[in-house]
């Protein structure tokens, strides 16, 4: 008994040290977004990510047949790609206390996703905490007001939005691909599937990414976005995953927004205003009720990053 409270605990723990780490994801992108653009920015984080996994490649033969193989390619062009290059768009026009607040709708975004598409049913304190975060959301959004140099804007936050629920189906695809793989092939070869799909898009697309004249600064910052927020992160989770329930822990992904935004105010000088406050508050709230109190069961392998 006392060795399953320990390792019950160090899920726990392995879970909030994830979602802690995914709260810096926006604060080292935004310092990367001063010398570079962000399709750049995320390619860069994917290589940095793949130093880290490659070993695990080299370890772990994937073991699929080609249903799975197309399920994992679909899962990482949602996942990687097509989230990041969005979500990292977004940040490049608003703030980054206002892209981490509304990264708190996530816990949210996977209740209504389990209840549409795993045939789960929500009772009335996950449509309350639903109506909370929408409501939290808005206020955040529409605080940011007309574009100003480097302030938060409404395009930029409801960006912020979209790539998150891409990232629900990206979560939804793996876990079903999770019920017969170890997390860890699905994990190193899908972040590898999306990394070559940006090594082949970003170049077509936006040229070849920058070396000369990129800062220490910048390197530091890409390097930690890779090795800290992306594969680190993605790794813990998952084997805190295997650990404690994910409908206890999900409450845990309420650290991401809360130290992402205390990074933008305290780090980056940035200002939230009322309605931010009140929003970031909502969301928060709103995604506490509902991994604590309702009695819908969201048991999703939320391997997700920001």
């Amino acid at each position: 008994m006392a060795v399953l409270e320990k390792r019950r605990a160090l899920g726990f723990g392995a879970c909030a040290l994830a979602s802690s780490l995914w709260g810096c994801g926006f604060f080292f992108g935004k310092i990367a977004l001063a010398e570079m653009g962000f399709a750049h920015m995320v390619l860069y984080r994917f290589l940095f990510a793949m130093v880290v996994l490659l070993p695990l490649l080299v370890t772990h033969r994937p073991g699929l047949d080609r249903r799975e193989w197309g399920l994992l390619v679909v899962a990482s062009f949602m996942g990687v790609p097509l989230q990041f290059l969005i979500q990292f768009y977004a940040l490049s026009i608003t703030t980054v206390s206002h892209a981490a607040l509304m990264v708190g709708t996530m816990p949210v975004i996977l209740a209504v996703g389990a209840a549409v598409f795993a045939h789960e049913r929500m009772d009335w304190v996950g449509w309350a905490a639903l109506a909370g975060s929408t409501c939290g959301a808005a206020l955040i959004a529409l605080g940011g007001g007309a574009h100003a140099m480097g302030g938060a804007t409404l395009a930029g936050d409801s960006l912020v939005v979209v790539s998150l629920m891409i990232a629900l189906f990206w979560i939804l695809l793996n876990k079903q691909l999770m019920g017969r793989h170890s997390h860890v092939v699905v994990t190193a070869y899908g972040l590898l599937l999306g990394t070559l799909m940006l090594m082949v898009w970003v170049p077509v697309r936006y040229g070849m990414p920058p070396v000369a004249g990129v800062s220490v600064k910048a390197w530091l910052a890409l390097a930690g976005s890779g090795v800290l927020c992306t594969a680190t992160t993605t790794l813990l989770w998952n084997w805190g995953m295997t650990q404690v329930p994910a409908s206890q822990a999900g409450v845990l992904l309420n650290m991401e927004p809360l130290i992402g935004s205390l990074l933008g105010v305290m780090v980056l000088g940035e200002r939230l205003g009322p309605s931010a406050w009140v929003g970031g508050g909502l969301i928060l709230a709103s995604a506490v009720t509902l991994t604590t109190r309702s009695k819908t069961r969201v048991r999703e392998d939320m391997a997700l990053t920001g």
